[in-house]
């Protein structure tokens, strides 16, 4: 009997998160469930108990202590690590670039950038020295990797700087059979794109609302990344609402 595999998702308690970590439960993955409310982990993972085994941990990933807590928990318990899907993040609220505090700045590049490389570091170490050894990294990049939106700028540049992160992991792990890849995500319908429903700013100044496609739709595309064997990868991976204004925007 093969020993299922062992999956960490970062912001599991809601939105992208849950509806992947559900999914890859249904796919045979034992999930480490991390996020910073543990009821939300909680109500993921009560969800989840008849399609497989979880973990709820406790985890702000701006927190390098708390990261290093997550991924000696999943060592002690799990013993290996095949999956990480770097998931959490956030944004700040849409004011003027010269607005923007030191402090809601670094507050986004630590919980966007900062907290996938300490993740990636950890995932990257266990990978290597377990056997058999390798395993897969997947960012949650963005749509805004490739092209803004208005007043967004904390968000879109950890954005471009987590696709750089994807190519170098993937470069670098190649020796260590570790496969990264991305998956870019345009308007899942979560509670963080309800506002888009009742219309948001656009590059010409006016304002629309946009449509946005049923999140499962993300959870399939997430499993599909995850299973394939690690000697395929698939590197950049968009999944968007087919009428939102992306191709051509602007």
């Amino acid at each position: 009997m093969s020993t299922p595999k062992v999956a960490i998702v970062t912001g599991a308690g809601s939105g992208i998160g849950r509806a992947c970590s559900l999914a890859l439960m249904k796919a045979g993955f034992t999930l480490v469930l991390a996020g910073r409310r543990k009821d939300a982990l909680d109500e993921t993972a009560t969800r989840g108990k008849d399609f497989g085994k979880s973990l709820a941990v406790p985890t702000d990933v701006s927190d390098p202590a708390s990261i290093a807590a997550l991924f000696a928990k999943t060592m002690e318990t799990f013993g290996r690590l095949d999956l990480l899907f770097n998931n959490a993040g956030m944004g700040t609220p849409a004011i003027p670039l010269e607005d923007i505090s030191l402090a809601q700045w670094q507050s986004v590049v630590n919980t966007n950038l900062t907290g996938p490389f300490l993740c990636t570091q950890h995932a990257f170490r266990i990978m290597k020295d377990q056997k058999p050894q390798g395993g897969r990294i997947i960012n949650n990049g963005s749509i805004s990797a490739y092209a803004p939106r208005p007043l967004s700028s904390p968000y879109t540049s950890t954005k471009h700087g987590v696709s750089g992160l994807t190519r170098s992991t993937a470069l670098d792990g190649r020796k260590y059979n570790i496969a990264c890849g991305q998956i870019d995500v345009g308007n899942a319908a979560t509670e963080m794109t309800d506002r888009m429903t009742g219309g948001v700013p656009q590059p010409r100044g006016d304002v629309m609302v946009e449509p946005r496609m049923d999140v499962q739709n993300v959870a399939d595309a997430l499993v599909f990344m995850a299973t394939r064997p690690l000697d395929a990868n698939a590197l950049f991976l968009n999944i968007m609402a087919t009428q939102m204004p992306f191709v051509g925007r602007g």
